[in-house]
């Protein structure tokens, strides 16, 4: 019975750490993060991000209503520009299911040994800049699995999560 509680445990521990997005930030010591009320998109940063035209508009629709919701303007003068960058991986994980000896009927059958799964790990760079100084003030970065397969609603969720999960550390000091 130990067995199998481990095992429930053990891939409730794998869903979770494939799902869930990592992030990091770093801002600038100088930047006073409460006079910032506007924003544009960078457009000119934005058209090298290496990803789908698709993809950088469903990322840009879910940072402006993150930016929207924390009270932030749209506006053709901002105080802030907002660009992106992306990056991906392939990445291998090898499982190795073999961890008790002896015969325990509810362990053992066609899911027993070396289980080998290959995904893609994407990292989302979200840069705030200064509009007036031209500096970087803030930059998020969250990392986690990519959806690549065909289902669009999937996708778009994933995409959101990520954009989310960064956005709720800023201004800093928010969640930190």
């Amino acid at each position: 019975m130990k067995a199998c509680r481990f095992l429930w445990v053990a891939l409730l521990f794998v869903a979770v750490s494939c799902g869930s997005v990592r992030v990091t930030t770093d801002y600038d010591n100088e930047a006073d993060f409460s006079t910032y009320r506007t924003f544009a998109f960078y457009k000119k940063g934005i058209d090298k991000a290496a990803i789908s035209d698709l993809d950088k508009r469903r990322i840009l629709k879910a940072i402006e209503q993150a930016l929207l919701q924390k009270g932030f303007t749209k506006s053709d003068t901002p105080d802030l520009l907002v660009n992106i960058f992306t990056k991906s991986r392939q990445k291998l994980t090898v499982h190795n299911d073999r961890y008790y000896s002896g015969w325990y009927p509810w362990y053992y059958g066609p899911h027993v040994g070396t289980h080998i799964s290959n995904y893609t790990e994407g990292t989302l760079f979200i840069d705030l800049i200064d509009a007036r100084k031209k500096t970087l003030a803030w930059q998020g970065i969250g990392s986690g699995f990519l959806v690549t397969s065909g289902n669009k609603p999937k996708k778009e969720a994933r995409i959101r999560e990520f954009v989310s999960e960064i956005m709720t550390k800023y201004p800093p000091g928010s969640s930190e």
